[in-house]
C-alpha cells in the first residue's frame, strides 16, 4: 500500500526522501539552519526540486556551508562559483550567501547562538498546524514576516516572508503536513 503524502510531493525519490525524513522535522543545528536559509534563498524564482537535486553540489561548492569560510570568499572564488555548473550560477544569490555568512557570524557574536535566535520567532517551540488541504497552507505568516524583517535588519539577503516561511517549514519550526499525510500529527 502506498503511503499518503502531502500534495506537493511528486513521485521523485529525492522529493519523497526529503518529505519523509526532513521537511517538518525540528532542526536545531546552527550550521544546518544556515545551509537551509541559504538554499531557500537560492530557490527564489525556481522550484524547490531544482535546488534539492543540487544540494550536494552546493555543499561541495560552498565548503559544506561553513559560515567562516564563506564570509571570506574572494572575487576569484565568486568567479569560480559563477562557472560551477552544479549550482545556480546567479551572482546576486552567490553574493547573498557571502553576506548571509557574515550576518550569521555577527548574530552568533552578538547573541551567542544562531539556532536560539532563529527559533525565538516561534517562541522556541514547533508550530503544528492542522491543515485539511495543501491549498489552506499559507505562503507566509506573521512569524515569517517578523523573521524576515529582523533578518533583513541584520543584513541577510533573499529572506522575504515567503522564503522565511518555506525555511520554517523545511527546518521544522512549523509542521505543515496536511491531515491526509501519513506524517500528520493531527491524523
Amino acid at each position: 500500500m502506498t503511503k499518503q503524502r502531502c500534495q506537493w510531493v511528486t513521485d521523485d525519490p529525492v522529493y519523497i526522501t526529503y518529505h519523509d525524513h526532513e521537511w517538518g522535522v525540528p532542526q536545531y543545528d546552527a550550521r544546518k539552519l544556515f545551509e537551509m536559509l541559504c538554499l531557500e534563498g537560492a530557490q527564489a524564482g525556481l522550484s524547490w526540486i531544482t535546488i534539492l537535486k543540487r544540494r550536494e553540489n552546493y555543499r561541495q561548492a560552498f565548503d559544506h556551508f561553513d559560515p567562516l569560510k564563506i564570509s571570506k570568499y574572494s572575487n576569484q572564488k565568486i568567479e569560480a562559483l559563477l562557472q560551477d555548473k552544479g549550482i545556480i550560477r546567479n551572482r546576486r544569490k552567490i553574493n547573498a550567501f557571502i553576506k548571509n555568512a557574515q550576518s550569521f557570524l555577527q548574530v552568533e557574536q552578538e547573541l551567542g547562538d544562531f539556532s536560539s535566535y532563529i527559533w525565538s520567532f516561534v517562541g522556541g517551540e514547533q508550530i503544528v498546524n492542522h491543515w485539511e488541504t495543501h491549498e489552506q497552507v499559507p505562503a507566509y505568516t506573521t512569524e515569517s514576516e517578523q523573521m524576515s524583517k529582523d533578518l533583513k535588519r541584520r543584513g541577510f539577503q533573499f529572506v522575504g516572508p515567503t522564503i522565511c516561511y518555506a525555511f520554517m517549514q523545511a527546518t521544522g519550526m512549523v509542521n505543515d503536513h496536511t491531515k491526509d499525510c501519513f506524517l500528520s500529527i493531527a491524523r
